[in-house]
This record gives C-alpha cells, sequence and structure tokens, in this order.
C-alpha cells in the first residue's frame, strides 16, 4: 500500500477496504459545506460557497448540496429573507430538481408510474421558474444555466431548447463541465437524440477545450451511454473494438493525461469515466494509469452501470495494474 499524496493530486491512496464511493471522502474540501448542510446553518453554508474560486468548483457544491435530504427546509428561509440573492434561489431550485428525479427514479420511461411523473414535473415546474427568473436577471450565472439543462430534459422540452441553454451558459463559461455532461445526457437516444449528436458533441468538447482539460471525459462517457444501449454480448464487442479504444485513448491523452492538466474537484470523475470505459473493453494497460491516479478514489457514477460497484471496481484496478506490471499497489 501507497499513500503519499492527499486531495486532488495523482496517485491517491489504496488500503484494504477501498474503494470509497463518498465524494466527501475523496475531496475532504467538501466536508465543510457537508457539515453546514446538515446542521442546517445557511451563514455558513452562504460563506463556503462565496470562498470557491471557479464556477467549476461551484458546480461541483451545487450537486452535493442539492443531494442532502432536508436542506429545501433552510434554503426556503434564505430565499423568504434575501429574495434577490440568485444563490439561495438557485442552490434551492436545484434541490427540488434532485427532490423530482428521486421521486422519478433514473428508470427508463416505461417503467416510470404516471403518479411518478406527475410529482416529477411539478418539483421541476417550480424550479423552472424560479430559474427563469435568476437567469433573466443574471444572464452569466451559471449554476442556473446548469440547473435548468436539467429541467429541459426532464419537462422535455427538446434538443433544441436545451442547446439554446448550454449556448447562453457557454457564452460566458466555455469547457463547463458539469453543463457538458448535462447536455451530454439529453443528446443520446434515450432523451429523443441520436449517437451521432451525442459522440459529435463530445469530440468538439474534447477538441475544442485547451489541453489538459477535464471535457475529454466527455468521449469515455458518450461510449459508456452506447454500451448501456446494447443487447448482451454487442456491448462488450463494442468497448473491446479498436476504434472505440482509440478514440478513448485520444479523449485520455489530450485531458486528464496531459502535461497540462491541473487536478480539480471534477479530476476523479474524469479518470473515473476513463478506468471505466477502458474496463468494460478488456484494455487494461490503457486504464491503468487512471486507476493509479484514483486510488481508492471511485465516483458513484459511472460505476452504478454495473451491478456491484465495489467489487468491480477492485478487480478491474488489480487488473489494471498487473497489466502495467506494478502490481496491485
Amino acid at each position: 500500500m501507497t499513500s503519499t499524496t492527499n486531495g486532488m493530486t495523482g496517485g491517491g491512496p489504496t488500503s484494504a477496504s477501498g474503494p470509497t464511493f463518498d465524494p466527501y471522502d475523496n475531496t475532504p474540501e467538501l466536508i465543510p459545506l457537508r457539515d453546514a448542510a446538515q446542521a442546517g446553518n445557511w451563514p455558513a453554508v452562504r460563506a463556503y460557497f462565496a470562498g470557491l474560486d471557479s464556477v467549476d468548483r461551484l458546480a461541483s457544491a451545487s450537486s452535493l448540496l442539492a443531494d442532502t435530504a432536508g436542506v429545501e427546509n433552510f434554503l426556503e428561509r434564505a430565499v423568504a429573507e434575501s429574495p434577490g440573492d440568485p444563490l439561495p434561489r438557485t442552490l434551492l431550485a436545484e434541490r427540488y430538481v434532485c427532490i423530482g428525479w428521486d421521486i422519478r427514479s433514473g428508470a427508463r420511461a416505461q417503467h416510470v408510474s404516471q403518479n411518478q411523473f406527475t410529482q416529477f414535473h411539478d418539483w421541476l415546474r417550480r424550479a423552472e421558474q424560479s430559474l427563469i427568473e435568476i437567469c433573466a436577471e443574471h444572464p452569466s450565472y451559471a449554476p442556473a444555466w446548469t440547473a435548468r439543462l436539467m429541467t429541459a430534459r426532464g419537462l422535455q422540452l427538446g434538443q433544441a431548447e436545451a442547446r439554446r441553454r448550454y449556448d447562453r451558459l457557454s457564452a460566458h463559461h466555455p469547457h463547463h463541465y458539469r453543463a457538458q455532461t448535462q447536455l451530454l445526457q439529453q443528446l443520446c437516444p434515450k432523451w429523443s437524440g441520436s449517437w451521432e449528436a451525442a459522440h459529435g458533441f463530445a469530440r468538439e468538447c474534447a477538441t475544442a477545450a485547451p489541453d489538459g482539460s477535464n471535457s475529454g471525459a466527455l468521449v469515455a462517457l458518450a461510449h459508456i451511454e452506447r454500451w448501456l444501449d446494447l443487447k448482451i454480448g454487442e456491448d462488450a464487442a463494442y468497448m473491446r473494438g479498436a476504434t472505440v479504444r482509440d478514440d478513448l485513448r485520444n479523449a485520455a491523452q489530450v485531458s486528464v493525461l496531459h502535461p497540462a492538466h491541473r487536478p480539480d474537484w471534477n479530476s476523479i470523475g474524469a479518470h473515473n469515466a476513463f478506468a471505466f470505459a477502458f474496463s468494460l473493453g478488456n484494455h487494461w494497460q490503457d486504464a491503468a494509469p487512471h486507476f493509479a491516479f484514483l486510488g481508492d478514489r471511485a465516483s458513484e457514477f459511472p460505476w452504478q452501470y454495473v451491478p456491484d460497484k465495489k467489487s468491480s471496481f477492485l478487480k478491474s484496478r488489480k487488473a489494471a495494474l498487473e497489466a502495467r506490471g506494478g502490481g496491485t499497489r
């Protein structure tokens, strides 16, 4: 076992009990946000967000806060006390989106009941109304536009409207990783898109972004979505193909494996996307540098797509690091 680094530098530690899928374990800088949210301490939450120095960090923190049960209670009070402040309004809207998606579940539409859809849409409409007002008042406010990509998808407003929202955001904040991952979902066939559109957008993100950006991981995510959509047997053959392997290699080299890459809060998710995609195709040597970076730092997405995420991560990491010749760390 080696454990020499912490936080966002490479070579994450490993342990006998790993991996961990807890984002707060993987990114300790987020722990004060979790503690403040669980305590219902809005002043501490607001102070935490005030200290964030990038829209990407703001997006990560917003996403985690929205996934915290009960935060709507103090956020509703915060909105009532400061109705002109876009932060509590946006955080509350995203929490409503999260509540709605939890009710809908991640199942395909044919497996979602009418009652689930009704509640889902009700929560999303509440969020959308607030987000429309925020974006009108603050046209460059990335968190609100990102949340509106989720409401556009859930309310089935169509491909053109989702792309319009993304373009409005990217005009102010190009290469915004979380927004890119949201639009990629919209462009997949399960949301009335196409594989041509999904892969095209992913490659566009990888090509347009500066060297070392996380955006290259969109290429991996698009292939993972394609794999999910294929029949058993066809899915493995697809990921093992040389065309997919080379596409993943090229995307990894210009993004998280590029010398210019500076690890940040999105790097763990990006490396996990590549590690997962290469593992699906048994491209173990290609997966190795991603697992070496990660150590025990797994992410729920996309490992949630396999039945036993922890076991799959461990087996894949072992195979990858052995293929590299470095043992199991």
